[in-house]
């Protein structure tokens, strides 16, 4: 069963659709992509466990891209690909947002034992985030926080005022309370478009709350 998602950013045809038959050979989930900006616009529509990208690519390379990603979605894993294995490009990498590398020309078991490590890691990294549950009681507790979590689940992502509209609070202020409270308990994120959208914790509560909800009304 494919249950991991892992985009591949390269615009080598041949390269990606190699990685791509490994990653789905092996019982991944994959999708590929043949530049940064492309890239870009397909994440905002979902957001991949990993990420493997090229670092040089026409347009955007891999080490302008990886900043990117890492401040709008700090819990991606990414894996950049370099032609050139050195101590001073891995540190390089690293310090874009890589958390982890692959030289070329790498093989297929190299590759796996990458993906596999790092998606261990990005689990170990879930389990050890997952909501404290008085405090998620507590930020529950208020109707504001759990309808704002609510409107976020239906239209996937939000600005600010458009939340305000959608709740119809004219007191703004009292919305950014709640919505500070909600990135606080690392509920809800906030991308560089200055939009509101459900962090992984933010849709386990939303699943939570539903499942409460039909035991109640059962």
């Amino acid at each position: 069963m494919k249950t991991e998602t892992i985009m591949v950013i390269d615009d080598d045809l041949d390269l990606r659709e190699s990685i791509l038959e490994i990653l789905e050979d092996n019982d991944f989930m994959a999708t590929g992509c043949e530049s940064a900006e492309t890239a870009l616009q397909k994440i905002k529509l979902e957001v991949p466990s990993l990420v493997i990208v090229d670092n040089m690519m026409p347009g955007m390379g891999g080490m302008a891209l990886m900043p990117l990603l890492k401040n709008d979605y700090p819990s991606l894993k990414i894996i950049m690909i370099t032609a050139f294995s050195t101590v001073d490009n891995a540190v390089a990498a690293m310090k874009s947002g890589a958390d982890d590398y692959l030289s070329k020309p790498f093989k297929r078991d190299e590759l796996l034992v990458t993906v596999k490590r790092n998606l261990e890691e990005l689990k170990f990294e879930q389990q050890l985030s997952e909501p404290d549950m008085d405090a998620t009681l507590a930020c529950l507790s208020n109707q504001i926080r759990r309808q704002i979590l609510a409107a976020l689940s239906a239209k996937r992502e939000m600005r600010f005022m458009d939340i305000t509209r959608h709740l119809g609070i004219s007191d703004h202020t009292k919305v950014n309370f709640h919505l500070k409270n909600l990135k606080f308990n690392r509920f809800v994120s906030q991308n560089r478009e200055k939009s509101y959208r459900l962090t992984p914790q933010g849709e386990k509560i939303i699943d939570y709350l539903q499942l409460l909800s039909k035991k109640i009304s059962s």
